[in-house]
Order: C-alpha cells, then structure tokens, then sequence
C-alpha cells in the first residue's frame, strides 16, 4: 500500500469514527448518550478529517501536509474534549472514555505513520494489464 492510500486510510477510518460518535451523541443509533456540544465538536472534528481526505486527491499541499494538519487538529480538538471530560463539562460515560482512549491512541498512530511518509508522498503509479 502506498504512503498516500495509507494516509487516506487513517482519515477516512478517522472521520467515519467521529461521524459515528456525533450521531450518537445527537441520539441517532443509541439512546441515552445525548450530549449537544459533544456531537457538535466530534461532528464538526469529522468534517475537518473529511475535507483532509478530499484534499488528498486535489489539494494544493501534499497528501502527507494535508494529513499532518488534518490529524493535528483532529488530536487537538478531542484534547479539548478530554479536558472538558476532566473538568466535569463533557459526558462522563465509561463508553465516551473509551472512546476518547481509543480515538487519541489511532490519531498519534495515524500522525506517527503519516509523519514518516516520504515528504512528497504520492500514489503509485497502476500498471497497465
């Protein structure tokens, strides 16, 4: 595989993460996990890692920019969100802290991966059959 289809990988399997936690917390698949400005932040964290992942096909930066910045502003959004977690303003569930361990630990892998892509990552090139 590629350092560009990893990367695309890494936030693609990013925002759908964060699309999923912001429909929960907007009550769509469970009920229960309400929380407004949770499902706000993670959809809002989504679209960034989105628009990441579009930019790698037609971004004016390479793949692997594009997904520093996309990834770097993912960790330091949910940072914000543990914090608020911390703090007694976020919710407090055992699945939401899970979730945050689990979302922080695959954002410094995808950081750590995307970083050590050659710096002008691009895909390979498909041989003809």
């Amino acid at each position: 595989m590629s350092a560009t289809r990893t990367i695309r990988a890494f936030l693609l399997v990013e925002a759908a993460s964060f699309a999923v936690a912001s429909s929960i917390h907007h009550g769509l698949f469970v009920s229960g996990y309400q929380h407004e400005q949770a499902g706000i932040a993670e959809g809002l964290i989504a679209v960034v890692l989105a628009a990441g992942l579009i930019l790698t096909w037609s971004g004016p930066l390479p793949p692997r920019t594009i997904g520093l910045a996309a990834q770097g502003l993912a960790l330091a959004g949910t940072l914000v969100g543990l914090f608020t977690i911390a703090i007694g303003v976020g919710p407090r569930t055992v699945p939401d802290l899970a979730y945050h361990a689990t979302i922080v630990a695959v954002l410094v892998w995808g950081l750590v991966v995307t970083a050590r892509a050659p710096a002008g990552a691009a895909e390979a090139p498909r041989l003809a059959r």
